[in-house]
């Protein structure tokens, strides 16, 4: 017989967070919001995001896929040329190349709106990343250019706390 000694992850999203952001869109993208949820588990930080208000595209093969990254910055302030400036460049304390940042998340696939994603990593722990920016891109990243993806405008930013 088959023993599942799989730890049971799912157990974790009826308990409080460890750690929070509360994304907001950008001016372009008011309607856009989410919550980042964070786990630390002995196997790595266990991270949770709903988001809803994503841009939608009219195409059906246009799915809406979005770069998804922490980022080095403590704040989503900005200026005239970025609305989320105060949030820095992806989170990368060993200068690693991209897509190997520790900063470097799956992407965010939407549908209709909204999106759910759930994921495990073992890049960084809770306590090196409480304080900093949790960011959504305009466009999917392509885990290739340097330094941070082409993954286009950041349209939401949160601060972890």
């Amino acid at each position: 017989m088959y023993k599942n000694n799989f730890p049971n992850f799912a157990s974790l999203l009826n308990k409080r967070p460890h750690a929070t952001a509360y994304l907001v869109g950008s001016s372009d993208y008011p309607a856009l919001h989410g919550q980042v949820k964070f786990y630390q588990t002995k196997y790595g930080v266990l991270t949770v995001a709903e988001i809803s208000g994503l841009p939608i595209e009219e195409e059906n093969c246009e799915n809406r896929i979005f770069g998804f990254h922490i980022h080095e910055g403590t704040s989503c302030t900005g200026n005239e040329n970025d609305q989320f400036a105060g949030a820095l460049t992806h989170y990368n304390p060993h200068n690693c190349p991209h897509p190997h940042h520790a900063g470097d998340l799956p992407p965010i696939f939407g549908a209709n709106g909204k999106a759910f994603s759930a994921f495990l990593t073992n890049s960084f722990t809770l306590e090196e990343i409480i304080g900093l920016t949790i960011v959504l891109h305009s466009n999917p990243d392509d885990f290739t250019t340097q330094p941070a993806g082409n993954s286009g405008t950041k349209i939401a930013c949160g601060v972890i706390m």
